[in-house]
């Protein structure tokens, strides 16, 4: 018989309230479930949002026009389905970039066609360059010395050779229940933000650094290998979108077998000849970035927010299209669905599509600092000299009104993937909610709560200044092996059923949490590390 008592039951054993108070906080309106499963498994217009935003638009890397027009779209659309206060809200990014050409060819000792795309924020060629290929490892400020005088007219190849993958890892996946089961079970986790943006700018440092010697130096070009296998060719930034830096020489990613091929070809003694054709531009019109915001305004608790949120941005080798206009179009539908139904909910929903993800959560970033709290100029010379994203945080944590008005914040950026539950970021006040709140979706998929924290996305800047920021687990299927960060991004990755089954998830999230008796329970506020030989000790953790 014990096995039958329910989770709801054994929390009333050991939490101090009525089973009827926790019934009331975990309710759920099955008739509205009903109705939201109804319009947005049967009438959904998902698809539609996402092609637009892939086919239509294009890559929306963060300062280019294709992303501007993007967040004039994305409020435009929202303005056409009856949300309120759809604006644009502005923040100092930097330079804008895109590129139209990319053309690289083996031109001695035979002439072969070879696939690369330029790196973010590298300028282009000014027309076809030729160069005698170079292997170099430049993985430090000390190594520059050898290099010295002996670069100038060179392509040079940065990485050595890297093999294959486990040929039995599958390329498209979903999670087994064994694996949700393991997600489940909690495991303490180190601080990760930290460590991760200590890297980051440690990365940044070195590759200013080596941008100012390359460009001293007169390297033609300068090309890396793509990280994945099977032709795909994985690219993000180079140079910089900090107006008044050096941008370095033109930087191009090559797909792995053509850039093994090209490294064994010098290895057994053979030169090769590159020719490299490519046209990129910077944007300097506007220097600012912007996030696309608009709400269902609430009824008799309206000054209190229930948050969705995606991020609109993308890089640019491809279209974007699980990396995150997926989770775009599921949390403009999810509004969509709610708005079509007539729902009046208590507290007002807002949904946030964020730009400048990709470069560090610029935009979702700048939001908490005018809306919810901001920290103290650092003290530390050392501190003051880098750009607000890798700087460590400073104390006190100062509150702005809006912070006791935000509820919660949903965030949806893993691919294309089925919801299958959701991270509640080590707050178990919450996991009894959320397994109410998932369990009508159980035939979709959708059931685990996990105490575990997970990082890498918008939600980490609210949980960070002591908000309820969460992020749903999602199937990965080719996400971290064909398309996140890759020219294979495209409309031909996106699953329909997935995206409509994340709707509607989104959607009866948004709803329960906007219409509950109170808003959702909080975990402690942050707290000043300890001090360690007078200063503050430094976060630190692995990769989110």
């Amino acid at each position: 018989m014990h096995k039958l008592i329910s989770t709801l039951a054994l929390s009333a054993l050991v939490l101090p309230c009525p089973l009827s108070s926790l019934q009331a906080q975990g309710a759920v309106d099955l008739e509205m479930v009903t109705r939201i499963r109804n319009e947005g498994l049967h009438h959904s217009q998902v698809m539609e949002t996402v092609t637009h935003l892939t086919d239509g638009i294009g890559s929306r890397l963060t300062g280019s026009p294709q992303l501007k027009e993007a967040n004039e779209w994305t409020r435009k659309k929202l303005e056409e389905w009856g949300l309120a206060n759809a604006h644009l809200e502005a923040y100092p990014f930097g330079r804008g970039w895109s590129f139209s050409k990319s053309a690289v060819r083996m031109v001695a000792p035979r002439e072969v066609p070879l696939s690369a795309i330029p790196k973010a924020w590298t300028p282009g060629t000014d027309g076809p360059v030729r160069g005698e290929v170079m292997r170099v490892d430049l993985e430090s400020e000390e190594d520059f010395e050898e290099y010295r005088g002996k670069l100038a007219g060179k392509i040079l190849f940065l990485d050595a050779i890297e093999g294959g993958e486990d040929p039995e890892e599958p390329g498209v996946r979903r999670y087994s229940r064994e694996e949700l089961e393991s997600l489940a079970a909690f495991e303490a986790e180190e601080e990760r933000e930290g460590g991760r943006r200590r890297r980051a700018f440690e990365r940044q440092k070195l590759r200013q650094a080596t941008a100012e010697f390359l460009s001293a130096e007169k390297v033609a070009a300068t090309v890396e290998r793509s990280g994945r296998l099977h032709g795909v060719v994985r690219v993000g930034a180079g140079g910089t979108w900090e107006p008044g830096e050096n941008p370095g020489v033109p930087a191009l990613v090559m797909s792995r077998e053509h850039y093994n091929k090209v490294v064994r070809m010098l290895d057994a003694g053979r030169p090769v000849e590159l020719e490299v054709d490519v046209a990129a531009r910077f944007h300097d019109e506007d220097t600012r970035a912007y996030n696309t915001i608009a709400e269902i305004p609430g009824t008799d608790k309206k000054s209190e927010i229930v948050m969705a949120g995606a991020h609109l941005d993308s890089w640019h080798a491809a279209t974007g299209a699980t990396d995150n206009a997926a989770g775009v179009a599921v949390v403009m539908e999810a509004v969509r669905i709610l708005k079509t139904l007539g729902v009046k909910p208590r507290r007002t929903i807002r949904i946030a599509l964020w730009t400048g993800e990709e470069q560090g959560y610029t935009g979702s970033l700048a939001y908490m600092k005018e809306h919810f709290a901001t920290r103290p100029e650092p003290t530390d010379p050392e501190q003051k000299k880098l750009p607000e994203r890798f700087r460590e945080d400073t104390w006190p944590l100062i509150l702005k009104p809006g912070h006791a008005r935000l509820s919660a914040y949903f965030n949806l950026d893993n691919g294309t993937g089925k919801i299958r539950g959701i991270y509640a970021e080590e707050n178990a006040a919450v996991k009894p909610i959320f397994e109410a709140w998932l369990a009508p979706f159980a035939d979709l998929g959708a059931d685990t709560v996990t105490l575990r924290r997970t990082g890498g996305t918008d939600h980490v800047p609210f949980d960070r200044i002591g908000l309820p920021g969460f992020q749903f687990i999602q199937d990965a299927m080719d996400y971290s092996t064909r398309t996140h960060h890759t020219h294979l991004d495209d409309l031909d990755h996106i699953r329909a059923d997935d995206l409509k089954q994340a709707s509607v998830i989104m959607a009866s999230f948004l709803y329960h949490a906007a219409m509950r008796p109170e808003m959702l329970p909080r975990k402690p506020l942050p707290q000043e590390p300890p001090k360690k030989d007078g200063k503050a000790a430094a976060l630190d953790g692995g990769e989110g």
